[in-house]
């Protein structure tokens, strides 16, 4: 998968959410930063968390976030667990919509 950098440059133009974990990751491991898993995200889950940052502004049906939850929990599954900042990111998409839903979907 390809995989977008979050340095610096390109921080600012991301989500405060995304620069959180970020930050995050580098503070409790200063080191992280010379390591790509580390630094940048797949463009599938930087895409499905934008997506689902759409979706839930734009106030879409309960059936459409179902529809992303279910390409997120996949994207869990495919990316390995060293991929700190895709798991951490796709967990947040996760939450984000099952906060979302009504108790009788979760």
């Amino acid at each position: 998968m390809t995989q977008v950098p979050l340095l610096p440059d390109f921080l600012q133009f991301l989500d405060d959410d995304i620069v959180s974990l970020t930050a995050s990751t580098l503070i409790v491991d200063p080191q992280s930063r010379h390591d790509y898993r580390y630094v940048s995200i797949s463009q599938l889950t930087l895409w499905l968390y934008l997506m689902t940052q759409c979706q839930l502004k734009l106030r879409h049906s309960v059936t459409s976030l179902a529809r992303t939850l279910n390409f997120v929990k996949v994207a869990q599954i495919k990316h390995p667990l060293e991929y700190t900042l895709d798991q951490l990111t796709l967990k947040l998409a996760e939450r984000k919509i099952l906060t979302h839903m009504p108790e009788s979907w979760t």
